[in-house]
């Protein structure tokens, strides 16, 4: 099997998650996603990437180890895209 382009990774998370944002770099054999999505929230971290995983299936299971990822919610993504996020983050 040829090595997936990010627009197929892409293209397979988009398929089995819904998500506001997302986007795939990578060069055929590592690959870093930042991904956002609304049922993330309330999720651990490992959680959100075992939902990425599943949503990725059998297609990448190869591939996987290579997948490095950020998986934040909405509101997460909208504190870290502000210029003031360090401090931002804090709050509870």
């Amino acid at each position: 099997m040829a090595d997936p382009t990010a627009e197929d990774v892409q293209r397979y998370i988009a398929q089995g998650l819904a998500c506001e944002h997302l986007q795939v770099e990578g060069d055929g054999q590592h690959f870093f996603a930042t991904i956002v999505a609304a049922e993330f929230d309330g999720l651990s971290r490992v959680r959100r990437h075992q939902r990425v995983y599943a949503a990725l299936g059998d297609r990448m299971r190869e591939q996987i180890h290579a997948l490095s990822m950020k998986t934040l919610t909405p509101a997460e993504f909208a504190v870290q895209g502000s210029p003031a996020h360090t401090a931002a983050a804090h709050h509870h």
